[in-house]
């Protein structure tokens, strides 16, 4: 694995190398992700970057029709809404992103405790190239 930090940017870069990253408290053993320097279990800062699989569970989603202004620039909005859900990951912890693939037409068939995988979702070009979390159903 390439050696990521504890900086929130870190994730960011590890999301562009498709990998997701986390941090494993060392005294209470709670993964938080994104990364963050202090554990919100124990409040210990004995924490380790840790490489997570990028696989879990819908845990909560809501699907999001009048976006913020940098989702509408991406063209979301009424008639193309997108969801933001919370997936509780295989080795603990959770994390917020994108549903991806579902049909937001029919929101009531999306069902809680469905599996799903990290998707890396690319948006702009070039020196505007993004990089944001998603999951697609398993």
């Amino acid at each position: 694995m390439a050696e990521y930090g504890l900086e929130s940017l870190e994730f960011f870069r590890a999301l562009a190398d498709d990998k997701l990253i986390g941090a494993r408290c060392e005294d209470c053993g709670a993964l938080t992700v994104p990364q963050r320097g202090i554990c919100p279990k124990c409040f210990s800062s004995s924490m380790k970057v840790e490489e997570v699989e990028g696989k879990g569970k819908l845990a909560a989603y809501t699907v999001i029709y009048v976006p913020p202004t940098e989702m509408k620039n991406y063209g979301y909005g009424m008639k193309n809404p997108y969801a933001s859900a919370v997936i509780e990951l295989d080795e603990g912890g959770k994390v917020c992103g994108q549903l991806v693939g579902f049909d937001l037409s029919k929101p009531e068939e999306i069902k809680i405790g469905t599996p799903l995988v990290m998707e890396k979702i690319v948006r702009g070009e070039g020196e505007e190239e993004k990089v944001f979390l998603g999951f697609r159903a398993a």
